[in-house]
């Protein structure tokens, strides 16, 4: 599941609206360079992928995740909501699960 390429990025995450939905600024930082994001997740959506057992933020960590391990950072559109991503990569909401896994470990090492 792992790629080298998503293990190297460093990714964060702000959230900046709290409404619905939800936004986040991402930063990606890998080889020299970083991109950066204006991510939407509705709370819906949210509740969907992971019935709200996770903070929002560590969903949106996991899908750039994810995002790493099938294309480079520049990429991956500058503004979207995450629910394009399964239309880009019908499998994303299956294996969302293992990568908000994984992203808990790192958070917590």
């Amino acid at each position: 599941m792992k790629s080298g390429i998503q293990e190297l990025a460093m990714i964060t995450v702000a959230q900046i609206d709290y409404g619905d939905p939800l936004q986040f600024e991402v930063r990606v930082e890998h080889g020299g360079g970083a991109t950066e994001h204006l991510v939407s997740l509705s709370r819906a959506d949210f509740d969907r992928m992971t019935s709200g057992d996770y903070k929002p933020s560590v969903v949106v960590e996991a899908a750039f995740h994810f995002l790493l391990d099938h294309e480079p950072k520049e990429s991956i559109l500058s503004r979207f909501d995450i629910n394009v991503i399964s239309r880009y990569f019908p499998e994303f909401e299956s294996v969302l699960p293992r990568y908000i896994e994984s992203t808990r470990k790192l958070d917590l090492s």
